[in-house]
């Protein structure tokens, strides 16, 4: 029922407040009111108004906005404001229940307690510290420059311009309105991560806190269906594999390197999860050569060794191949049968296979999507138990990514992913899914040297010259088809002693894989390619990169290429040449790709289409629009928020 009251006493969302009982606010009221005239804390962070008092509409609502209240269309829960006329709905979280202002004016007509009264003070309080937290986390504002997007909780998204006065962020919207933010109230924004060019909000308007309710909605289907498949996970057992024995230590004694901290944390992880009654579902996230095959084949012997079969599948022939040959190589001293299976075998030798399959003799298979077929498939992981490993998991579609959700719940899963993860996204996943970050190089590594240059005959000569007399070899990239040819021509003009090799996606996969073969084994000197050498090669030889009009790659594309170099010890070369008028998005791209020199990069530095796709792939592409709305941060900001009072609502 609501009932008129004659005064209300609002304060701030603070961790002081927070901390006080209701009863304690009864209590010190008259103290509260007092320590108001003259101190200058509880002057900042309280509203007093009574019935009848002359009160500046639009100064009410500042002061509500400025002691973190959030607006919303319509309140509900504590801590919420909303606006409509001259009507202010307001949820204190020194109250039992929401308050309603009429204004007539300048002047306070009524007030009077709304039905919406908090149910369990402690728990709300509880849902509130971790809201209050989970902005904080959210709100990525480090580094932030003028020019660039801000998400205001508020009122949307606007352009920041810079600090005012040392005191406020100073945000423009639409038609040249301004926003002045304290400095301190930082958790109401957030940095704008989206896919496009944000829409600015118009101030006032409200289209924003429709489009937030919309999505709000959106994200509590969305943490349903999260916490469901969590559910259904944490119920489904199946024996703990084996300890580790002599077999693992042999294994890691015949590992050529000297494990990374973040390696042997993601190891122990890994095994840690293997002993558990569990089915594992873990996430191994890592920059390009940091070593994540290395703790996949630890898990697979593991698995291996307790009965069970291990299978890994890769999105390109090229990557089973090269992973079958690495495997081929650590495995031989190990009784460990190991098989590809690709569509490029001959029928017979895919035959062969299959039947070895039926028979139960393969422990480690490795292959493409070929493994997906109804021939294949019904002899893979038959006792419903063993490991699977998604190697280059973000390159999988939607379709193959349900195909194993199918058979989630009964096996392990290993994924493996070099498209870094926003570290919003990372905070949500480790509250549901295992998330091992591989982020620290292997010793000895030395960062990439990036050059990027206007296009010249004399640098593509001496970059070439340099590395074939320390006997390395060189990527020459050319994203054309159609004359990558005629390159090859020019090169070995400019080069007349190098041996040259051309790949690209025309050439049949038999021969295409013969060549990266050849040149692996230093048969050619340089390779001249497309795109496809983007997926994974590891050829520690190759040493310098060339690419010859950068213009023409996303920066995701372009710092993933670039790892294809440098996997060695030896100081390698990237060049990235352009025709000299670049348009300032290119410039922009480029500047990135310059900073991100320092190893590991790719989780450090706003690679942000490098971390959107990674937002894409993990959230699923449906979720890309509302993400474009609000921003990541704060899109993740709500999920974040909507799982936890799911939890805390669990009967």
């Amino acid at each position: 029922m609501d009932k008129d009251i004659n005064k209300i006493l609002i304060v701030s969302i603070t961790p002081y407040f927070l901390d006080k009982e209701l009863l304690w606010f009864e209590e010190n009221f008259k103290k509260i009111l007092e320590a108001q005239k003259t101190q200058p804390f509880f002057q900042d962070n309280t509203l007093y108004i009574e019935r009848n008092q002359v009160i500046n509409l639009y100064e009410a609502l500042r002061k509500i906005d400025e002691l973190g209240y959030e607006k919303v269309l319509k309140v509900q829960d504590p801590g919420e404001f909303s606006q409509i006329g001259g009507v202010i709905e307001v949820f204190p979280i020194n109250a039992k229940n929401a308050v309603r202002l009429d204004f007539l004016g300048n002047k306070v007509e009524t007030i009077e307690t709304l039905n919406l009264e908090v149910k369990d003070e402690e728990k709300s309080k509880e849902i509130l510290k971790k809201k209050l937290k989970s902005q904080k986390l959210f709100s990525d504002l480090k580094g932030i420059k003028p020019g660039d997007y801000l998400v205001h909780l508020d009122h949307g998204i606007g352009r920041f311009t810079g600090l005012y006065e040392n005191n406020y962020y100073l945000i423009e919207y639409a038609k040249g309105d301004k926003l002045y933010v304290p400095l301190g109230l930082e958790r109401k924004l957030s940095r704008y991560v989206g896919f496009v060019e944000p829409k600015v909000s118009r101030l006032g308007s409200s289209l924003w806190q429709k489009t937030k309710r919309r999505i709000k909605e959106e994200t509590e289907k969305l943490a349903k269906e999260l916490l469901d498949i969590y559910a259904k996970k944490e119920l489904a057992q199946r024996p703990a594999y084996l300890p580790s024995d002599e077999i693992d230590s042999f294994l890691a004694s015949g590992f050529k390197y000297e494990e990374t901290p973040d390696q042997t944390e993601a190891i122990k992880d890994v095994m840690k999860d293997l002993e558990k009654q569990k089915p594992m579902d873990r996430l191994i996230c890592g920059d390009v050569g940091f070593g994540k095959t290395e703790i996949a084949l630890r898990a697979m012997v593991k698995v291996v060794k307790s009965g069970h079969q291990a299978v890994m599948i890769c999105p390109t022939t090229i990557l089973a191949n090269q992973h079958f040959h690495t495997f081929k190589e650590r495995l031989k001293n190990i009784p460990i049968e190991t098989a590809l299976l690709t569509r490029l075998q001959t029928k017979k030798e895919q035959n062969q296979i299959i039947d070895k399959l039926k028979q139960g003799k393969i422990d480690i298979v490795i292959g493409t999507h070929r493994l997906f077929s109804a021939d294949v498939n019904q002899y893979l992981l038959s006792k419903e138990t063993g490991l699977l490993v998604i190697d280059d998991e973000q390159r999988f579609g939607v379709r193959q990514k349900e195909k194993f959700k199918q058979i989630r719940s009964k096996i392990d899963v290993l994924s493996l992913s070099a498209t870094p993860i926003p570290r919003t996204l990372h905070l949500i996943l480790s509250s549901l899914k295992n998330v091992s970050l591989v982020q620290t190089p292997p010793q000895g590594r030395v960062p990439v040297k990036t050059l990027i240059l206007p296009y010249s005959k004399k640098i593509i000569k001496d970059a070439i010259e340099k590395e074939i007399q320390r006997k390395g070899q060189v990527y020459f990239l050319h994203n054309r088809v159609e004359t990558i040819e005629v390159v090859k021509k020019y090169i070995q003009k400019l080069v007349p002693e190098a041996k040259i090799a051309v790949v690209h996606g025309r050439i049949p996969e038999n021969s295409l894989i013969r060549i990266m073969e050849d040149f692996q084994n230093k048969k050619f000197d340089i390779l001249v390619a497309t795109t496809i050498i983007e997926n994974g090669l590891d050829i520690p030889n190759v040493n310098t990169l060339i690419v010859d009009n950068v213009a023409n790659l996303g920066l995701a594309q372009a710092y993933q290429i670039k790892g294809r170099v440098g996997r060695s010890n030896s100081q390698a070369f990237a060049y990235f040449l352009h025709g000299g008028k670049l348009t300032e998005k290119a410039q922009m791209r480029l500047k990135a790709l310059k900073e991100a020199e320092e190893l590991g990069s790719g989780y450090k530095i706003a690679l942000r289409d490098l971390e959107i796709r990674g937002a894409g792939n993990i959230l699923g592409r449906e979720q890309s629009g509302s993400i474009n709305q609000v921003g990541l941060n704060l899109y993740c900001q709500m999920v974040s928020d909507v799982i936890e009072k799911l939890k805390y609502d669990k009967p």
